[in-house]
């Protein structure tokens, strides 16, 4: 597809989900529960193309994509909760979590999430910090494939661990909840429903526009080949883990901004949102779209969740075992996914 036509198509599709629909919206022809569960289709589409990013086309299998995920939705959610909470003894707003635990005085590292612009960045920068950190000390030692699979499997779990405590101040297993405003709109409100819809919306325009430049420079180029060929470009005197290191923070600070879009529309965040399983769902969305393709992770990221949506309603309790054979499907008899299987019908019928 041309550079012309594919802004033309991608054009057209952000007209119809990011004008259109919230217009049909307005006017009582879509319901609020439908647009709702479309914004958070397109906050898992962002997380998506960091995955696509960074295991289509670097080929690193990361399963702690929804740990950076969670961080961002943290980040949002905690200066959510400190402009509802409850005045403490020393005179700080305290979350009602805290007020219930008997905790007197706000830690001092909910501080900066009384401001929204710094809360922003933080929820960018800290996943994008922990993914620097972890990759720093993962990519150095030359860990890839299998086992830097494993090691950041066992990020998750001990993150997702961590989280349950009630000694981290972040709620717990309940998580944060209660989101009452944002930026003083009243969340449960039809118009704010609807901004934070289309903010959705065009987070994952700038974010696909983001990730399309970056495989499309020479940058792209060095990072296919580190997948295709990695011994060969670090005997050529390319420094692979710098360039590791920047696609992984990318990823990273994409599932942050995914998860402080996700948590205002959903209402709550919790740790379970950061398991194991979350990340293996993630790495599920990208292989059944399309490995590669950017286009094929944001199709398969709103196609697994709209079945998730559908199987959990008509068939309560089958959504792992069809998740599973999902994936093992994907693997063994389309590993194009969705996006490979529509270029090679449409060859198919340009030679026709």
């Amino acid at each position: 597809m041309s550079a012309s036509r594919h802004h033309i198509v991608a054009g057209s599709l952000f007209a119809f989900f990011g004008v259109l629909v919230p217009l049909l919206n307005y006017l009582g022809l879509v319901a609020d529960t439908t647009l709702n569960l479309w914004g958070r289709y397109f906050c898992f589409a962002i997380v998506a193309l960091g995955m696509d990013l960074i295991w289509g086309f670097t080929g690193i299998l990361s399963l702690c994509q929804a740990f950076f995920f969670c961080l961002g939705g943290y980040a949002i959610g905690m200066h959510m909760l400190l402009k509802t909470g409850t005045k403490g003894v020393y005179g700080s707003t305290l979350p009602d979590f805290m007020v219930w635990n008997r905790v007197e005085e706000l830690p001092l590292f909910w501080e900066p999430f009384h401001s929204l612009p710094l809360t922003l960045i933080l929820g960018l920068l800290v996943p994008g910090l922990a993914a620097l950190v972890f990759g720093f000390l993962a990519f150095r030692s030359r860990i890839k494939g299998v086992y830097l699979a494993i090691i950041t499997q066992a990020l998750a779990l001990a993150m997702w661990l961590l989280f349950l405590r009630n000694e981290t101040m972040l709620g717990g297993t309940n998580g944060l909840t209660d989101f009452k405003t944002l930026l003083g709109f009243e969340l449960a409100e039809p118009a704010t429903k609807r901004g934070l819809y289309v903010v959705a919306c065009a987070a994952l325009v700038g974010a696909y526009y983001l990730c399309r430049y970056i495989v499309g420079s020479k940058l792209g180029k060095l990072l296919v080949a580190i997948r295709d060929s990695e011994h060969r470009l670090r005997f050529i005197g390319y420094h692979i883990t710098r360039y590791k290191l920047f696609v992984f923070v990318v990823a990273s600070a994409l599932a942050g901004l995914g998860g402080m879009l996700y948590v205002p529309q959903t209402g709550i965040i919790t740790p379970g949102r950061m398991d194991v399983q979350a990340s293996i769902e993630i790495v599920v969305w990208t292989a059944v779209g399309g490995r590669g393709t950017l286009v094929g992770a944001i199709v398969g990221a709103v196609l697994v969740n709209l079945l998730y949506s559908f199987l959990t309603g008509a068939f309560p309790g089958t959504w792992l075992y069809f998740l599973g054979a999902l994936f093992v499907g994907v693997v063994l008899f389309f590993p194009e996914g969705v996006a490979g299987i529509v270029g090679r019908l449409r060859r198919r019928l340009v030679t026709a």
